[in-house]
């Protein structure tokens, strides 16, 4: 196994035989019994895998999540505008 860094050993992997670097960079837990999104915890197997999800209804989560903050948005600009024309109002007079 090499990195393509020209020393032998390699920097990297040292003198590994195969690459099992690509199973500890994708196990967040750093547990050797993380399977496909499933890992033993305290002698109970919990699922960390992702709600399955079609692409229409990740499309419509997202679109519906875009227009929420718009909403928040415009409400929080109108509350600014009337802040700023109170304290303008107040100027004045």
């Amino acid at each position: 196994m090499n990195c393509g860094c020209g020393n032998n050993p390699c920097k990297t992997y040292g003198s590994k035989k195969t690459n099992d670097m690509k199973f500890k960079m994708n196990n967040p837990f750093g547990k050797d019994d993380y399977v496909d999104g499933l890992y033993v915890d305290g002698g109970r197997l919990v699922n960390d895998r992702r709600d399955g999800e079609t692409g229409i209804a990740r499309m419509s989560r997202i679109k519906r999540a875009i227009k929420n903050d718009r909403k928040i948005n415009r409400i929080a600009e109108g509350i600014q505008l009337a802040e700023d024309k109170k304290n303008w109002n107040e100027l004045m007079f």
